[in-house]
């Protein structure tokens, strides 16, 4: 019997936390830096983009999507931000056919994001993102 998105969550939350941590660390060090493996910071993951309130049935306020995989399962970060996007929460999301679970990301891997979101701010992707999904 195939496991359930609640039962696999965690364990690709963590794996793909040891990724973007790894990548993130490399970036700050150097932006041109590459692992081996996993590329550069700009090449890991396949998107980021904003997702409008009501995009979805039921989906009562938009949110930044860091689509990392997609298909049959898929991962992403959904970004909860106040009206000064300022990070309110962060969900990671396990995604397969008709089924899905999240882990609210926390302690370390929280601050992690943040220092990356305070990159995203600065170079006005948060603002261009928005006006895209909206424009």
């Amino acid at each position: 019997m195939e496991k359930r998105c609640k039962e696999l969550v965690r364990k690709a939350y963590r794996s793909r936390m040891k990724d973007i941590s790894r990548v993130w660390s490399l970036h700050r060090r150097d932006p041109d830096a590459c692992d081996s493996e996993l590329g550069t910071w700009e090449e890991y993951g396949l998107s980021f983009d904003y997702v409008p309130k009501d995009t979805f049935t039921g989906q009562k306020r938009g949110y930044f999507r860091y689509q990392l995989s997609w298909g049959g399962p898929s991962e992403e970060f959904r970004f909860y931000v106040d009206e000064t996007l300022d990070i309110e929460k962060v969900e990671f999301w396990y995604l397969d056919w008709f089924d899905g679970a999240k882990v609210v990301v926390g302690g370390r891997a929280l601050q992690t994001w943040r220092e990356i979101w305070e990159e995203f701010r600065e170079i006005d992707l948060l603002r261009s993102k928005m006006r895209e999904a909206q424009g």
